[in-house]
């Protein structure tokens, strides 16, 4: 399964976009299922909202919820990446443990934000 990030699901969104377009095709040729977290639905609803953008197509992706494992372990990752120096956001935190509880990969478009999480068993999709 690969888990999409906010930023890839913009992209994709974006029908001008010629890098969304890459992404999407890069996903169909994987032949895996994909989702989306329930931390990246809110922020994309957020994001649509505000600029009054349609939100039909993202209510259609299967979307994983935030469980008590997820969050135990989101806790624990945090805590660790910011006592090895290596502060992570919280919600980035959060998407990784959704991502690592499910055995899943992560397609984002900002590996930067997510390169700390790798030790915890982070996989992401452009590997």
């Amino acid at each position: 399964m690969i888990v999409l990030d906010t930023d890839v699901l913009i992209e994709i969104f974006d029908k001008k976009s010629s890098k969304g377009d890459e992404a999407l095709n890069k996903i169909v040729e994987s032949g895996q299922d994909i989702a989306i977290t329930s931390i990246n639905l809110h922020e994309i609803l957020y994001g649509l909202y505000k600029y009054a953008k349609p939100i039909r197509d993202v209510l259609l992706l299967p979307v994983i919820d935030f469980t008590k494992k997820d969050a135990s372990l989101s806790a624990e990752i945090e805590l660790k990446a910011e006592r090895a120096g290596k502060p992570v956001r919280r919600t980035d935190a959060m998407i990784a443990a959704i991502v690592i509880n499910r055995g899943a990969f992560l397609y984002t478009f900002d590996s930067r934000h997510f390169e700390p999480l790798k030790p915890f068993g982070l996989k992401l999709f452009s590997e």
